[in-house]
């Protein structure tokens, strides 16, 4: 009996006149207290409303307490006043998160794609024999470049881009490969390779570098074992039956290699003539033997697996040749075929741009695409083409559904030796008229085989260049140097038998006013510095607020702040022989910059005539002559000096894309517009 009223003191409630438990102990030590030791079953000294009694439960009169049994909670539960709330919570939970996935969801469908990190700044080339010396031996080496990685940050750069350093000779400035998996010794070693990709990586940028698949070194173990016909390797290179008479070669045919005079070489083990498109130290592989193709796959991958995050792949236009071996034709018939020996004197149909190569070139993309499905990990893929009509070079962007190349490199602006509105014009609108929709371009106004800009173009266009590319649509590339209007050198202490004229542009980099500029402590170095090195140099420049220098980091810093420049369309407006004029714009943003960039004589222009809506005044966001920025002009009479370029800003809703007047005169690679309210950027423009 006493169990039996334990039981039912557990389910039952205080009456009115005594304690009420609304769902918490007020005071356990008064509820101890209260309990009778005499009491047999120790209950309450009070009375009880039953209610789990044997007949209907009442729950009319009785709140919900603590520690109720699961009988009494079904009660409750089943009321309309707990029922209801519970439902429409759940309902609106449901609703909540059905929402926000459609919400997930529609953001994602209606977002442009993200700009890729190739995409997102400049790149920065490095001639790694010039950059810097780390060991006192005159060469620029690997070390030499992670001890300057600070620097390249104060550039805003996103990614690296290092020229050859696989072990070769001397020939053609280590192009000339004798094993593609290890490092020259003048750069260092494999160690110093892989402590420059991790300091890389911790300063949050991205590293390519230079590959050279057409050729290898004469030296390399592939053409020794080749040219005594061992194994597989015997087709490796293209050999030829030729006669060879007296020390003078008869050659199959009147290929001639890119640095004159036959490309054919007479081997005096194999006993057979080999093919080079280059030097005779540089035989070319042969891709169409399945094996060597395989041997160029390894090799990639092996530097994907060493943290390389994309390739330069240069030369790729000579990867294949006519399996026939007819002549090519002249360029003047009438020329004595005994005396075409200059390259440019024949029109290479047989021995460039063969049918398959590109085949070859997508199967570098799928070796490389399989080290990209990691992400914020993509390999990118960029091919030289040098001396390819821009039709040619185009093609390297692949197909609408084959990817090839991220992008080839656009090299035109480097090639400018006379400055106008007009030239530059034409350069900008042949790259974007001709590029496939949906791609993304480049620029560069440097590079290892061309003059530096400040000896080709003056050094009072050092800075409008720079201008220039940091304000056009896509990737700016930077050769070092250019930042600080470094110039080629007169002369140079090499003895070589080539091309020797590429030599002056890859002097050493210009750090301070010591001893060899900065760049190496030896007492010689590979190349003579500049002799203007005491004045212009990366010391002296970062504390001249007009300088170079504070140009260029402005300038980028600029390109990675704004989505007018990032993401904006490309309107240009006009060109003439002296200046160019463009605008950036991007819907959704009631901002615009117009770029006015003068490269002929001093000039007075009113740009109310040119564009209607734009305001009398607006302000000078940078100038080139750094006196003028944050300054107003007014847009009846704007005066710029020669070598003078202005990146002007104003608001307006009516942009120039919109305009029928100006639909043939705009380009945009990815189109996106921006939300204000939401602050995202978004395609359905």
């Amino acid at each position: 009996m006493a169990e039996d009223k334990s039981k039912r003191g557990s389910a039952g409630l205080y009456a009115k006149e005594g304690q009420t438990n609304n769902g918490f102990v007020q005071n356990e030590d008064i509820l101890e207290t209260d309990l009778d030791p005499s009491s047999p079953a120790g209950g309450p000294q009070h009375n009880t409303v039953d209610v789990l009694g044997p007949g209907e439960p009442d729950v009319k009169d009785v709140r919900p307490y603590a520690g109720m049994p699961k009988e009494v909670l079904f009660q409750f539960s089943g009321q309309a006043r707990y029922r209801i709330p519970r439902q429409v919570l759940f309902w609106l939970t449901v609703a909540s998160v059905l929402v926000l996935i459609a919400a997930t969801v529609a953001i994602i469908a209606i977002s442009p794609k993200c700009l890729d990190w190739w995409q997102a700044g400049p790149m920065y080339q490095i001639y790694t024999r010039s950059f810097k010396d780390s060991n006192k031996d005159g060469n620029g080496d690997l070390k030499g470049i992670q001890d300057k990685l600070d620097y390249i940050t104060t550039l805003n750069i996103k990614t690296v881009w290092i020229t050859s350093f696989y072990k070769s000779s001397l020939k053609d400035f280590r192009h000339g490969v004798e094993d593609f998996r290890e490092i020259d010794p003048i750069f260092g070693t494999m160690k110093d390779f892989e402590n420059l990709v991790a300091a890389i990586h911790d300063k949050g940028l991205k590293l390519i570098i230079d590959f050279i698949p057409n050729h290898t070194s004469d030296k390399h173990a592939w053409f020794q074992w080749s040219r005594n016909r061992t194994g597989k390797y015997t087709d490796y290179y293209i050999w030829h039956d030729c006669n060879y008479e007296n020390g003078i070669t008869i050659p199959p045919n009147n290929w001639l290699s890119v640095y004159g005079n036959s490309s054919w070489h007479f081997d005096e083990v194999r006993k057979q003539c080999y093919f080079h498109q280059f030097t005779k130290e540089q035989p070319d592989l042969n891709f169409r033997n399945p094996d060597v193709q395989e041997e160029i796959k390894e090799i990639i991958q092996f530097w994907l697996s060493k943290g390389v995050d994309g390739f330069s792949f240069d030369a790729l236009q000579f990867l294949l040749e006519a399996k026939h071996l007819r002549d090519e034709v002249q360029v003047n018939k009438t020329q004595i075929p005994d005396t075409v020996t200059h390259y440019s004197q024949l029109h290479h149909d047989f021995t460039t741009t063969q049918v398959g190569m590109h085949d070859i070139v997508r199967s570098f993309r799928q070796t490389m695409n399989q080290y990209s499905r990691e992400p914020g990990r993509y390999r990118f893929m960029g091919t030289e083409a040098h001396g390819e009509s821009i039709t040619k070079t185009m093609v390297y962007y692949g197909l609408p559904f084959i990817q090839e190349a991220d992008f080839p490199f656009n090299n035109y602006l480097s090639k400018l030796d006379k400055p106008s509105g007009n030239s530059v014009f034409e350069v900008i609108t042949s790259w974007m008229e001709n590029m496939p929709e949906g791609k993304w371009p480049n620029w560069m106004t440097g590079g290892p085989d061309n003059v530096r800009l400040t000896s080709r173009l003056g050094e009072k266009y050092v800075n409008i260049m720079n201008m220039l590319v940091f304000t056009l649509p896509g990737t700016p590339i930077t050769y070092y140097g250019e930042e600080i209007g470094m110039r080629n050198i007169l002369t140079a202490n090499l003895n070589e038998t080539y091309d020797v004229g590429t030599l002056f542009s890859k002097s050493p980099m210009q750090w301070d006013n010591s001893s060899n500029a900065g760049f190496s402590e030896g007492s010689h170095t590979w190349l003579p510095t500049s002799s203007d090195y005491h004045t212009v140099n990366v010391d002296v420049q970062k504390t001249q607020p007009r300088s170079a220098l504070k140009l260029y980091q402005e300038l980028s810093l600029l390109h990675a702040n704004e989505l007018l420049l990032s993401r904006g369309w490309f309107c240009y407006l006009r060109s003439d022989n002296h200046s160019i004029m463009y605008t950036r714009e991007l819907d959704g943003i009631n901002r615009v910059f117009l770029m006015v960039l003068n490269f002929g004589e001093s000039s007075l222009l009113n740009l109310k005539e040119m564009i209607s809506n734009i305001p009398t005044r607006v302000r000078i966001r940078l100038s080139t002559n750094s006196a003028y920025s944050g300054r107003e002009v007014d847009t009846h009479a704007v005066t710029l000096a020669s070598g003078e370029g202005l990146i002007l800003e104003y608001n307006t809703r009516n942009l120039l894309h919109s305009q029928t007047a100006f639909k043939d005169r705009c380009f945009v690679s990815n189109r996106a517009c921006y939300s204000r309210v939401l602050n995202i950027l978004y395609s359905l423009c």
